[in-house]
């Protein structure tokens, strides 16, 4: 057990030296699109929406944390394709005296961090604009557990697809929909029945359901949270069993 751990770590400081020799142009470029977001939705559009509790603002940054968490976890992870595809330096880990468990968990946990440390990011230029926001230690986990599943859905999305423009078809065909459409900007009871089942089955959904809750200091949707907890364990047994059959 204090091996596997030995290896996480070791994956994860790898990925830690990286993401901190370029800290300070990752942290600016990541202010960009939520303060965007902010400027547009919460301080222009935003004037003209009532919602049934506070400001459309309050109502937007949960969803906007939910979207940039994902993209950011999604997008962290994805480095990974072109070093199995491309690079063909994955194969270094592969030889490597290095569990595959701990190689996949070492991935995941380097793209949380900087999903986390982006959500931060927004969290401060939101309380700027004037945002009102519950937080606590539930609210924290569940945007770790966004950022965990989609990070995941990278991972396995960068062992199968074969090519760059597969993957960027990912990003343009499944995360790009989700977007607008998982309650990040709406609610998704205004949506057509139909549509509205199927949206409220991804994940997205189910953190924007949850940020939001928390975050006005309502009670815990814990079939939201089951549900999240759910799309983590399925899709890290994908990631680890698509890893595995390469190292076969």
């Amino acid at each position: 057990m204090g091996r596997f751990f030995s290896d996480v770590i070791t994956v994860f400081w790898r990925d830690w030296i990286v993401l901190k020799r370029r800290m300070v142009k990752f942290i600016l470029s990541r202010m960009v699109a939520p303060l965007l977001y902010l400027v547009a939705f919460g301080w222009g559009l935003g004037r003209s929406i009532q919602v049934e509790s506070g400001s459309y603002l309050d109502f937007l940054v949960p969803g906007i944390l939910a979207l940039n968490s994902m993209n950011i976890s999604f997008n962290s992870i994805t480095p990974v394709h072109a070093e199995r595809v491309y690079h063909k330096s994955l194969e270094e880990y592969i030889i490597a005296p290095i569990c595959p468990d701990a190689f996949v968990i070492g991935k995941v946990l380097a793209s949380v961090l900087r999903g986390l440390i982006s959500s931060a990011i927004i969290l401060l230029l939101a309380g700027v604009f004037g945002a009102h926001l519950s937080f606590s230690p539930l609210f924290l986990l569940v945007l770790v557990l966004n950022c965990v599943v989609f990070a995941e859905i990278g991972f396995l999305a960068a062992m199968k697809l074969s090519t760059y423009e597969a993957m960027a078809q990912v990003n343009t065909y499944i995360l790009l929909p989700m977007s607008f459409l998982c309650g990040t900007f709406f609610k998704t009871a205004a949506l057509p029945e139909g549509i509205r089942h199927f949206i409220e089955l991804l994940p997205l959904t189910h953190t924007s359901t949850l940020l939001r809750a928390l975050s006005a200091g309502e009670a815990m949707p814990w079939l939201s949270l089951s549900v999240l907890a759910a799309y983590a364990l399925l899709c890290f047994w994908l990631g680890r069993r698509a890893f595995r059959q390469l190292t076969l």
